[in-house]
């Protein structure tokens, strides 16, 4: 059984952090007008007084080559993102990635815990002692620590720089990781 591969998509495939004036080479941008954005930007706007104001998409930035390069891993993928299912629609098309299962978040996220982020106690639950990577640019070392505690079988948690994406780098890091495990 291959290991699994969870992407967080903001900040891995969408550097949402480098300069908001000059997208980063190799990506593309896209507007995108997601339900659960939508609902938070009526939210936002009724907030401020213009409820009958539009709301303004999300820009998302992602490089096409990052498709095929995740499928290329010797991984299974599985989205680990706030996105949730809306990943599947709006995000896998674009980079040219089939449907991959997503982990669902519970509602209200729950509060961090001696610093470690709330994504990381859910993951850990989810794999279930199977190996995995982890990539996301909220990963620290309280969640590196957690894990170590608290998951039974190999992980990576793998911090991806916001703004610049996941690099080379970042998909032999990943291949090395995975081709270590025997």
């Amino acid at each position: 059984m291959r290991p699994l591969l969870l992407v967080d998509v903001d900040g891995p495939l969408n550097p949402h952090a480098a300069k908001p004036y000059r997208r980063p080479e190799g990506y593309e941008t896209h507007r995108l007008m997601t339900p659960r954005w939508a609902a938070a930007e009526r939210r936002r706007l009724t907030a401020w007084g213009l409820p009958h104001k539009p709301p303004k998409p999300l820009r998302v930035w992602l490089n096409p080559a990052h498709g095929p390069a995740l499928a290329a891993l010797p991984f299974d993928l599985v989205w680990a993102t706030t996105w949730e299912e809306e990943a599947n629609t709006f995000i896998a098309p674009l980079l040219g990635l089939p449907a991959l299962p997503y982990l669902a978040w519970p509602e209200p996220r729950p509060e961090p815990d001696g610093g470690v982020f709330w994504k990381t106690p859910e993951i850990v639950a989810w794999a279930q002692g199977r190996p995995f990577a982890w990539v996301d640019d909220l990963i620290t070392d309280a969640d590196r620590t957690w894990v170590a505690a608290h998951h039974d079988g190999p992980a990576l948690l793998h911090h991806v720089d916001p703004k610049t994406g996941l690099t080379t780098r970042d998909f032999a890091r990943l291949t090395d990781w995975s081709n270590g495990l025997g």
